[in-house]
């Protein structure tokens, strides 16, 4: 009996260990300010021109529109996602060196520099 009960307690241990890890490896959000340009695909986008990090960020998914703001300055938030997990969720992402799925956006200015 009392083997049965540590036996369950280590499995409840290492799952609850296996949960917070996963947890903590989470992508953490974060934000980036550049110009919002049209892909070369219908419905894709990028951010071109930023004020700090990569050249380019491809956009893999958005759950704002964006459609209206091409060739405004905005500050887009979101997750980074890898090359190859963009590339299998948005075959039509265009390429650059870092990828996100965008959860908000502002708007800073009406024209890019």
């Amino acid at each position: 009996m009392k083997k049965s009960i540590f036996a369950i307690l280590m499995i409840a241990f290492a799952l609850t260990i296996s949960m917070g890890s996963s947890a903590q490896d989470a992508p953490k959000e974060h934000s980036m300010t550049g110009c919002l340009r049209a892909g070369t695909a219908p419905d894709t986008y990028m951010l071109s021109d930023l004020e700090k990090g990569p050249k380019t960020v491809g956009i893999v998914s958005s759950s704002v529109a964006l459609k209206g703001h091409v060739g405004h300055k905005v500050e887009i938030t979101g997750t980074a996602v890898s090359e190859d997990a963009a590339m299998k969720e948005n075959k039509d992402v265009p390429k650059a060196p870092h990828y996100m799925r965008v959860t908000a956006m502002k708007h800073i200015a009406p024209t890019c520099p």
